[in-house]
Formats: structure tokens, sequence, C-alpha cells
């Protein structure tokens, strides 16, 4: 399969130039931003392992598409014929799309993603992504909402809002399958929408990217500190009971074969040493956990 048809089936365009979102007039940089804005969007380190095979397809063949619109010569031929030469050495060669993107790029994280997303919500460019993919799709809400960046199906009333302020205003035709959605359709994307977001929320589970798995990482890390000699809870509670119990248990034996007064004095004691104990586990206790808490920061959050 060519990159076209790959772009066709994926991205739901073979126009390279919608696949970045750009204008076929775009300069060298306007062309770079637009690849890294959809990149953003694709990249397989947003995702959990069940779609990973998916997006490292997705960031694949988008990295094709940038590679042939920022060669000078296949770019030319693309604008000029419409196609791709396949057998180039841009498409030929067996890239690591990955390290190809980090030499572009700076390397991705949760806080470049949830930046790109707090700036391009509400934006006048997501506004012209959505009015393009209205155009594209012909009023396809399932579509649109597949190719709009950072939409999730909550956003779907804003989103079909904004699509029809537009089309209030004259700025796009009304498509029948944009205004006459059945409720039917609608109710099932919500339901696809809904049982996709369960997925991946059991994948961030997984992939230990909630703060249960940092609790976790921190029993391990108390078990870590046991290991290396100090004592546990569980111990230090049974340290206590034991020598309380002999106690309870010598009182009421020489309070019914001596006398009252040798009861309170052995209650005195027993009061004493009980106190003593709890405090010895008390600071035990602390101490544990103050070597837990300062242990190295990587085992408690690495993900």
């Amino acid at each position: 399969m060519g990159l076209l048809e790959q772009c066709e089936q994926v991205f739901g365009t073979a126009d390279l130039y919608r696949v970045l979102g750009v204008r076929r007039e775009a300069s060298d940089g306007e062309v770079r931003r637009g690849y890294h804005k959809v990149s953003l969007q694709v990249h397989p380190d947003r995702v959990g392992e069940d779609d990973k095979e998916g997006a490292t397809r997705r960031f694949q063949i988008l990295g094709k598409v940038y590679s042939v619109l920022s060669d000078q010569e296949q770019r030319a031929v693309y604008d000029e014929q419409g196609t791709v030469d396949e057998d180039s050495d841009v498409l030929s060669q067996d890239r690591d799309w990955e390290t190809y993107w980090r030499l572009l790029f700076k390397k991705i994280s949760l806080e470049d993603i949830q930046a790109f997303e707090k700036t391009y919500k509400g934006s006048e460019e997501e506004l012209a992504d959505i009015k393009q993919a209205y155009l594209d799709f012909k009023g396809d809400m399932g579509q649109i909402m597949e190719s709009v960046l950072c939409v999730q199906y909550t956003d779907e009333p804003r989103i079909r809002n904004l699509i029809q302020q537009a089309i209030d205003a004259g700025e796009v035709p009304s498509y029948k399958a944009f205004v006459k959605e059945s409720k039917q359709k609608m109710n099932a994307r919500k339901r696809r929408a809904q049982e996709e977001a369960k997925e991946a929320e059991m994948s961030r589970k997984e992939l230990g990217l909630d703060d249960e798995d940092n609790l976790k990482a921190l029993i391990q890390v108390n078990s870590a500190a046991v290991c290396e000699g100090l004592l546990p809870l569980p111990f230090l509670y049974v340290l206590v009971l034991i020598p309380t119990a002999i106690l309870e248990y010598m009182c009421t034996v020489f309070f019914f074969l001596l006398r009252p007064n040798s009861y309170i004095i052995f209650t005195f004691l027993k009061c004493i040493i009980q106190w003593f104990l709890i405090y010895s586990s008390s600071c035990t206790t602390i101490s544990t956990n103050s070597r837990t808490f300062h242990h190295p920061k990587k085992n408690l959050f690495t993900h």
C-alpha cells in the first residue's frame, strides 16, 4: 500500500498537506510546525499499551508525509503530479521514525502534550481545524471527532456548537449528515468513546500513570527498608502485645494467690512497661518512616 493510500486509511484524506493541517503554499517552517503539532497528538508515548501499535503506525506514516514535503524535489513532484515516488530514498529506506523525530524536536513529555492542549483548545487554530474537518467529512461527526486534535467525547457538545455557529454565519454549508444525525448514532458513538476511555484508564494504571501506583511504589520502598534491618510494624505490635498478655496473666495469678496489694503493684508496673514498649515502637516506626520518605525519589515515581 502506497503512502497516499495509507494516509487515506489512517487520516481520512490522501492530501499530504491536510494530514499536516497546513496550506499547499505553506513555507518550510509552517510544514515543520504542522508536523510537530500533529505528531503531539499521534505520538506513541501518549497512549496506553493497547493503542501503541496503532499510534506507532500513524506516527510512522506522519513521518513519511513530512519527509516528502520537507524534501524540495519530492514536494515539487507531488505538487505537480499529485503522486509520491515510493522508490525514492526518502521513503524506501528503513528509517527509525522515532529517532528521526527526536532529531527534529526535543523529547516529548506529558507536560508538552498538556501545554499544547491548553493553548490549542478554544483557539482560532482549533476552530479552523474543526471547520476543515466538517468540510472534509461532509458533516460526519464520527469522523470529525476522530480527526480534530485533542478532542474527547465530552467535547462533542462544544464542537457541535462551533459548527452550528459556522453554519448559521454562512461560513460552511449545512450537511444533512450533521443536521439530521440520529440519536441512535450519537449514543453509539458516546458508548464507544466511553469504552475507549475506560480501556485507556486501565492502560494508564498498568503503566503506572496514576496516584495509586505511587502508593504501591511507596509500599515497595517500605518493604525495602524492612530488608535493610528495620523492624516491620506488625512485629512491633506483637512486641507490645505479648509482654502485656504475660503481665496480665501474672497480675491475675498474684491477685488470687497473694493479696490485693500485689495486684496494684503489678498493674502499675504493667502500665510503665506498656508505655515504654509503645514509646519504643513509635520511635522505631518514626525512624522507619523517616528513612523511607528520604529514599531516592526515583524509586517512588518511576514510570
